[in-house]
């Protein structure tokens, strides 16, 4: 999926590819999504399968900064 692929839903402008950042303790690491429900765990306050993980890559438009969002697996850091 690149740029050339997307233009904004909301004023037909070119979109940029990029990603949202989750900041951890002492890292930073993309956003993924996760099937099913969240469970709590004590430890790291929610678990997860790293199966289950697909990373978030997200499209902004570069005149009005609407975000668009999808999860799959070619968005993984390299």
């Amino acid at each position: 999926m690149t740029t050339a692929e997307h233009s904004c839903p909301k004023c037909a402008n070119q979109m940029e590819q990029g990603f949202v950042i989750d900041n951890t303790q002492g890292m930073q690491i993309v956003s993924h999504w996760c099937s099913g429900q969240p469970k709590k765990s004590f430890w790291t306050g929610t678990k997860l399968s790293t199966e289950r993980r697909i990373p978030i890559g997200t499209f902004r438009c570069v005149s009005c900064g609407f975000l668009e969002s999808y999860a799959m697996k070619e968005f993984e850091a390299q």
